[in-house]
């Protein structure tokens, strides 16, 4: 059934609407429930490991990041923006996807002593070989998300995924265990990646044969070619501070830096992919209106900020007596590196929103041209912050992503049909009360600071105030957005004015 009236290719609201809700309910909240299960295990794996086992993760992950953009996931991707896909080219997809990742993993496998010699740590080469195996299950991960992406199938996904949690969660505890040291962070994603892998191909009835006939698939690939130039240019802005620090700083302090990084980033890397992964193929369809596409976008803009601003803020003035009470006193160091960059992570959470609109309008280069930009901003920055040490490097973050986010904004507000001025308004309604509420907590930390209260008190105590300003700041300066909430919580009839537009997303 389609989901416009045939007339005016404006959006069926009934019908696409209740779709697209229920798909971010299915995909986020699976992923919650995922990160969870995953977090449960991780909390007991960081106590039993060292931070020098995550300084050597973390250097196997850059050369992983690398050749990852490779993996042909943008060409699967070109599949969800088309209208209509024929099975043959589902075969070609399957192949391509086949060949290039067959061809990472051998180069991963073949040149790991590379990697090793440049960090001079010989263990690296061992983690990378085992490491290779994960390519081989993107395509039976990659093709069958693609089938179900298309109709915003995210139900069967979310039970995959949740059992894949489960394996990898189940896996890192019994290495972490065993003293496994540093092989527990290479086993547990193995065991996640080819749970997905074996449970998505059953789900989406992945019946297909590939096909290494190419001839007739230029769409794909030059589709795919912007999308993979993208995640290039991203793997250098998001991975250039690691590889950076990883040949000038030792293990132990890269991993305090590493894990600050993974803990920042977590509401960014975790929570906000989902809601991407049902914006792009829900942007794909009402492309072809103009006013849902704005107003959606802005809307997203604004709820995610609602959340992101608080999370980001309460990390920033919580930090200390969350690393002490949650990973021990041994991962203190973390806690300048998080204070930092979890400021500049509130507005990279807004940067992202960018990119699956621009490759859902059919414009993967301006998506290109941004990443392009934060590839040359971040490494940048990255390299005149190392100077200064590791702390200089997170200040770097604070540097560019704001100067990033505005240039997005500006080069991708005409696609759309926004200024930047109103982006910026959007995000105002979250924004605002979220730094009130830091300098509140903030200041209550120092004061409690000298009283010798346990780390977990001062936790309790600080998490309750930040929620209790935050959500009296919200009801006395933004009952709108508030009201805004409720109604896409609680499904009711938004106003009659531009209604097409506004139960898009």
């Amino acid at each position: 059934m389609s989901d416009f009236d045939g007339q005016d290719g404006k959006v069926d609201t009934a019908k696409f609407g209740d779709r697209v809700r229920s798909a971010v309910i299915w995909r986020s909240g699976s992923q919650i429930l995922a990160q969870i299960i995953t977090w449960s295990s991780t909390l007991m794996v960081i106590r039993l490991l060292d931070p020098a086992d995550y300084g050597l993760f973390a250097m196997t992950q850059v050369v992983l990041a690398f050749l990852a953009f490779l993996n042909g996931w943008g060409f699967a991707s070109a599949l969800v923006q088309s209208d209509t896909v024929d099975p043959f080219r589902l075969r070609q997809a399957f192949g391509l996807l086949l060949l290039l990742n067959a061809m990472l993993a051998a180069i991963q496998f073949f040149g790991a002593p590379i990697a090793a010699a440049y960090y001079g740590q010989p263990i690296v080469a061992d983690l990378l070989r085992v490491q290779a195996l994960i390519f081989l299950a993107t395509p039976f991960i990659a093709l069958p998300e693609v089938i179900m992406s298309r109709a915003l199938d995210f139900r069967r996904q979310a039970v995959v995924n949740l059992f894949a949690a489960l394996a990898g969660a189940g896996t890192a505890l019994a290495c972490a265990l065993a003293g496994y040291g540093v092989w527990t962070l290479v086993y547990a994603p193995i065991a996640l990646f080819w749970t997905r892998a074996i449970g998505l191909t059953i789900v989406a009835r992945l019946l297909v044969w590939p096909s290494f006939n190419f001839r007739g698939c230029g769409q794909i690939i030059g589709f795919g070619s912007a999308i993979l130039f993208s995640q290039l240019f991203w793997l250098v802005q998001s991975q250039s501070d690691i590889l950076i620090a990883g040949s000038r700083f030792d293990p132990h302090a890269l991993g305090l830096y590493a894990e600050a990084l993974f803990l920042a980033q977590i509401f960014m890397a975790k929570f906000v992919p989902p809601l991407n992964e049902v914006a792009f193929p829900a942007y794909a369809r009402i492309k072809h209106d103009p006013d849902a596409v704005r107003w959606s976008f802005l809307k997203t803009v604004r709820l995610l900020t609602l959340v992101a601003a608080p999370f980001y803020c309460g990390l920033a003035v919580t930090a200390a007596p969350m690393v002490e009470t949650v990973f021990g006193a041994k991962w203190l160091g973390m806690v300048p590196y998080i204070q930092i960059i979890a400021l500049a992570l509130m507005l990279m959470t807004v940067q992202i929103l960018f990119a699956p609109l621009a490759n859902a309008l059919g414009k993967p280069s301006l998506a290109m041209g941004n990443a392009l930009s934060g590839a040359i901003i971040f490494p940048t920055a990255f390299l005149i912050g190392a100077q200064w040490g590791l702390i200089g490097m997170a200040w770097a973050w604070l540097v560019a992503a704001p100067l990033l986010l505005l240039i997005t904004a500006y080069r991708s507000a005409p696609l759309i049909g926004v200024s930047v001025w109103e982006v910026a308004r959007a995000m105002l309604p979250g924004l605002t009360p979220a730094l009130a509420m830091a300098i509140g907590v903030g200041v209550a930390a120092q004061m409690m600071a000298p009283l010798g209260i346990a780390a977990p008190l001062r936790l309790v105590a600080l998490v309750a105030l930040g929620i209790g300003l935050y959500g009296s700041l919200l009801w006395l300066l933004e009952r709108d957005a508030i009201a805004e909430v409720m109604r896409l919580v609680v499904r009711r009839q938004p106003p009659a004015v531009d209604a097409a537009a506004q139960d898009a997303i």
